[in-house]
């Protein structure tokens, strides 16, 4: 049976120092809400809130629905906690910026900033043919420089998808929703919603959860640039894994997008996750070479601004 949504947060609701304007989002795991803080500046909170374990019918205190699903939702709510504490470490222009996490109303909150601009899905919707492989080349560019940010702060992220990249007003990109405390709580409870998106979620996120690593979200970003050449999501995994009848982009798309290209996201997407790249710097070099190749005028401006994302690389070790 499916699970009661809660009722959000009402309009002009003062929480700590911040007033609820409107919810942004819903989903199984958590309500995103518009508001302002004390100086009227807009910040975007979440409010970790798991359908199938509490229920918040009216007024604003959030109640477990049995003592089971209490024990299951109080660690689920360290582990978004702790996610928290680790974002808020992270100072990235490609990452999203926790400003504030905080316990109230029997539940976590996380504060972050709140982004102008529209998601990738949306600018995926609108383009005809598919995503210009110049706007591909420099989103995930930059993406990955955030994302190799994350990892090296011991973070997965877990639920990387068009939806949850952001694309702001001047063009550059910003990763969101984060989804590794929603694997911690999916690994604690096999029947509750499923913490992953089927066609972006790796194999590994199925029945081999011990696998997951950096190769993990590289899979997720392999399908996501899948979606902006296709418009839609790969093959699930589970169903891959099962009877694989995913056709190589090569195949595809040869003559749209470069071959290049093409190689890198059937790499992304291999269903060994020991056959895929193990870092994103690994990935992010092969994407570099991609933007070397000849072009047409514009080539040496975006080559440029790629190489200049790469070399704030230098020195850092990658999480394992």
């Amino acid at each position: 049976m499916t699970p009661t949504s809660n009722a959000p947060l009402p309009r002009g609701y003062q929480l700590l120092n911040y007033t609820i304007v409107k919810q942004l989002s819903a989903g199984g795991f958590s309500i995103v809400y518009l508001a302002h803080d004390e100086e009227d500046h807009p910040v975007a909170i979440k409010e970790y809130l798991p359908n199938a374990l509490v229920l918040r019918k009216e007024g604003e205190i959030v109640q477990a629905t049995s003592a089971d699903k209490l024990a299951l939702f109080r660690h689920g709510m360290k582990c978004f906690f702790e996610e928290g504490k680790t974002l808020a470490k992270i100072s990235h222009p490609n990452v999203v910026r926790v400003i504030n996490f905080f316990r109230s109303n029997e539940t976590v909150y996380m504060v972050m900033e709140y982004e102008r601009g529209r998601t990738l899905q949306k600018e995926i919707q609108v383009s005809q043919g598919g995503v210009k492989e110049n706007m591909i080349l420099y989103v995930f560019c930059h993406l990955l420089n955030g994302l190799r940010e994350v990892h090296l702060h011991r973070l997965l992220h877990l639920d990387i998808k068009p939806a949850n990249i952001y694309i702001r007003r001047d063009g550059s990109p910003v990763l969101l929703d984060f989804g590794s405390a929603r694997q911690a709580l999916g690994t604690a409870v096999n029947k509750f919603t499923p913490m992953y998106t089927p066609g972006f979620a790796a194999p590994e996120h199925y029945n081999d959860r011990e696998n997951l690593g950096p190769w993990s979200d590289i899979y997720s970003v392999g399908a996501t640039i899948f979606a902006c050449m296709s418009g839609m999501a790969p093959q699930a995994a589970d169903q891959r894994m099962k009877e694989d009848r995913y056709t190589s982009v090569k195949k595809l798309w040869s003559g749209r997008y470069s071959d290049s290209l093409l190689d890198i996201v059937d790499w992304c997407l291999k269903l060994e996750h020991t056959d895929r790249p193990q870092s994103v710097h690994a990935l992010q070099k092969a994407l570099l070479e991609v933007a070397a190749e000849p072009r047409g005028d514009k080539s040496g401006s975006l080559l440029a601004g790629l190489r200049n994302t790469l070399s704030r690389l230098g020195g850092k070790g990658e999480a394992k």
